[in-house]
């Protein structure tokens, strides 16, 4: 529950927690700093179940994967018993990683609901506009769900979703991983407190970085917004929530903006070629060329399902770039996701977000500023700062511990830790062990198709 302080209470607290001693302005100038602390994180794999849980996965791609490893490092808690994909090898492999009998490999979502119901839960990671259908149906047939973000591209059927779970009484968590972070528990920890005062503003930026904004949302699954969803949800749905979540209070009213600047017909440099692999004159200048990101680098390679015979990678790299969208130019795509999106909202209580969603960095890692009336937040995703007005005190937490010790999930080790919530609820038959919950999550989703109402109809919107 967040601690609300009036600026009087704070300095009345601050006052006799330092025996009543006034300090001076130039206290603030010392900061003094307190050793680093470690960021808290809770261990996994270490459940009494007298059986797993057992679930089936719906698409075996790069999400899939990822949360059925889970199941693969902690078979005691998580089992994979069956998987729908399309693509033979990625249902090849994904089948023998979990050792899933055949019979319960199916091909598409569709065929799995033909056989009666043979495990406890569903997850769901098909690509964004095949989400909805598998997960009415996984309702229905009284399967518990995990389901990837977004939710789905229509806020009807984000709408949907969350009456058929109320109705069936269903456990949906939605795939918002970064309230598991142990980074982003902790900030919140510390917000929460009360120990900024009142909460005033929130500045948040999410770069996406150039060469995986170039290989995501200019070649990649997510380049046309029409085909699959947004890029204000498909990427930064994560973004909006934990504003939502941190700031906890309702968004009342948000403007948006940006557009398509860069990655267009209108750039394309001269001599280039509609692929990287024509001879195009310029590609080895070009810092998002197909075959440095690809080919000499190996970047994002795990998209093309590379062979298992490592000596035939480049060869089989350089087939696909001549023949699928990871080949393209960037500048003669059929992609129509803005590359720079800004997003202004304010909250009840008259608090202040501003989000900006950036293509064109060199790095990734979120970065975090939150504004209170006696102390302020500065974070980066490994580290946040926190400094007290009144005494100067600097505070600072690391993830450098976290990090030393848990290599295999993403997200800043939400990836992991939301599975972990996840099966824990399960076998609990309790929701409230999650703090993703579709009732939690789809503030936020309306949040973003509100700002896509702002940015191309060029006014604010108010929600309701």
């Amino acid at each position: 529950m967040k601690k609300n302080i009036s600026r009087r209470s704070a300095l009345k607290n601050l006052a006799i927690g330092l025996g009543g001693v006034t300090l001076a302005g130039s206290a603030i100038s010392s900061m003094a700093k307190e050793p680093t602390k470690s960021i808290p994180f809770k261990s996994m794999g270490n459940k009494d179940f007298d059986k797993p849980i057992t679930a089936i996965t719906l698409g075996a791609g790069a999400r899939g994967n990822v949360y059925g490893n889970y199941a693969a490092k902690y078979p005691n808690e998580l089992n994979i018993v069956g998987t729908a994909e399309p693509i033979p090898i990625r249902k090849e492999r994904y089948a023998k990683k979990h050792n899933i009998k055949d019979e319960n490999l199916f091909v598409t979502w569709e065929h799995v609901f033909e056989k009666p119901k043979f495990a406890d839960a569903v997850i769901i990671t098909t690509p964004d506009d095949l989400h909805y259908g598998p997960c009415m149906k996984a309702l229905e047939m009284g399967y518990d769900v995990l389901l990837e973000k977004p939710i789905s591209p229509s806020e009807e059927e984000c709408q949907d979703i969350l009456n058929l779970a109320k109705k069936t009484g269903r456990i949906v968590a939605v795939c918002h991983v970064l309230r598991y972070a142990p980074y982003f528990i902790q900030l919140k920890k510390v917000v929460d407190s009360g120990v900024l005062g009142e909460l005033m503003s929130v500045q948040h930026l999410e770069p996406i970085q150039f060469e995986h904004m170039a290989h995501s949302y200019v070649r990649g699954n997510w380049h046309n917004s029409k085909e699959t969803t947004p890029i204000i949800l498909g990427k930064s749905c994560h973004d909006l929530d934990i504003l939502r979540w941190i700031i906890d209070k309702p968004c009342k009213s948000i403007a948006a903006y940006g557009d398509l600047k860069w990655f267009h017909k209108g750039n394309a440099p001269e001599g280039s070629t509609a692929r990287c692999t024509d001879g195009c004159a310029v590609e080895k200048d070009c810092p998002y060329s197909a075959l440095n990101i690809y080919y000499r680098k190996g970047h994002w390679t795990y998209v093309l399902d590379l062979p298992d015979d490592k000596s035939k990678h480049q060869e089989y790299v350089l087939s696909k770039l001549k023949t699928t969208n990871y080949g393209r130019c960037v500048y003669r795509m059929d992609n129509d996701q803005p590359d720079h999106y800004v997003t202004s909202m304010e909250f009840e209580g008259g608090i202040t977000a501003n989000f900006s969603m950036e293509a064109f960095t060199s790095y990734h890692g979120r970065r975090t500023r939150i504004m209170g009336s006696h102390g302020d937040i500065v974070g980066d995703m490994h580290e946040f700062t926190h400094t007290d007005f009144l005494t100067g005190k600097v505070e600072k937490w690391s993830m450098d511990d976290y990090e030393a010790e848990h290599k295999n999930s993403g997200h800043g080790g939400g990836d992991w830790a939301l599975v972990s919530d996840w099966v824990d609820a399960i076998k609990a038959q309790d929701a409230s062990l999650l703090t993703s919950t579709i009732d939690a999550s789809i503030e936020s989703h309306i949040m973003g198709f509100k700002a896509e109402i702002s940015r191309k109809g060029d006014k604010k919107v108010r929600l309701s």
